[in-house]
């Protein structure tokens, strides 16, 4: 594993425990070069399905950015790293039940406002605002609208 710090390819494991859910496991390192610690989390490599795009493309479905969108989302907001990573976690755990070859890009995008409905009204807001790409303040003031409505 190269390190973060120096990027030197050596560095031994010092500590290695499963997380909470055991889906990942967590080692701290430390650099045989440089001496400094740092964390990586190791998962199982699954075959995800292809996300296809609005504009007809297909691109493999990645996780880092399904969370950097949720973050964007939740930036400034009483919302956890570990609720991102736990939300981030489910969305990916359920695209690999599915067993589908390929799910469109505007599934993926429901599924995360709904969660995101639950979770916090104004990043739900935030994240519906760029994946419905509203055209004009009437869009956006129906979304909310019909926020309020439930």
């Amino acid at each position: 594993m190269k390190c973060p710090f120096c990027a030197s390819p050596d560095s031994k494991v010092v500590d290695s425990r499963p997380d909470k859910g055991g889906a990942t496991i967590r080692r701290r390192r430390e650099c045989e070069s440089c001496g400094k610690r740092f964390t990586t989390h190791e998962r199982v490599e699954e075959i995800l399905p292809l996300v296809l795009k609005k504009d007809g493309r297909r691109e493999p479905f990645d996780r880092l950015k399904l969370v950097a969108g949720l973050q964007k989302a939740c930036e400034k907001r009483p919302v956890s790293v570990e609720t991102i990573e736990r939300l981030g976690d489910r969305l990916e755990a359920r695209l690999q039940e599915g067993g589908e070859r390929e799910v469109p890009s505007t599934t993926i995008g429901e599924w995360v406002m709904n969660e995101l409905h639950e979770i916090d009204q104004v990043a739900y807001v935030r994240f519906a605002s760029v994946y419905r790409s509203f055209k004009d303040i009437n869009e956006f003031m129906s979304e909310l609208q019909d926020l309020l409505k439930k």
